[in-house]
């Protein structure tokens, strides 16, 4: 893979990683996640479970929504998914229903991953169409931000 395309995926990731850090901020899980189409975002969220009240909340589904009111198509054809974490299996199959070309993320999820670790939803290869998946993008900083999370979390309910 080149430098350049490396690098790019680096630069969206860090979009993505922008808004798991403002999930954070309002204490929601922080994992973000953005939407690219012909080298633009289109859409994109972080985790709002815990503001909405609401389970399918998650970064993935609010960016998904948010790309089809862009486009004005349920159909994500040649687009790309920027993800902080590894899909859960809800947000594999709302990407592989969304018709989403590739998905690019940071951390791996042994519990609940779907893209790889615990099951592959997304990397299917009974799919009748494929998608491109690949993880460890900015891994270490999305894991980090995760494990911060929780550690803070942890601390203020001792507090309690």
């Amino acid at each position: 893979m080149s430098d350049l395309l490396t690098n790019n995926h680096e630069f969206w990731m860090k979009k993505a990683l922008k808004l798991a850090f403002d999930a954070s901020k309002v204490n929601e899980v922080p994992i973000g996640c953005v939407i690219v189409y012909d080298n633009k975002i289109i859409g994109q969220g972080y985790n709002q479970c815990e503001s909405l009240n609401d389970s399918t909340a998650h970064a993935e589904i609010l960016a998904i929504t948010s790309a089809s009111n862009t486009l004005g198509d349920w159909r994500l054809n040649q687009c790309s998914l920027y993800v902080t974490k590894e899909p859960c299996i809800m947000c594999a199959g709302a990407i592989v229903n969304s018709r989403i070309d590739s998905v690019f993320f940071g951390c791996y999820d042994e519990d609940l991953g779907a893209c790889g670790s615990k099951f592959d939803i997304c990397g299917n290869p009974s799919l009748k169409t494929p998608l491109t998946v690949r993880g460890n993008i900015l891994g270490v900083e999305s894991l980090a931000l995760i494990r911060n999370h929780f550690h803070e979390l942890r601390k203020r309910q001792q507090q309690i």
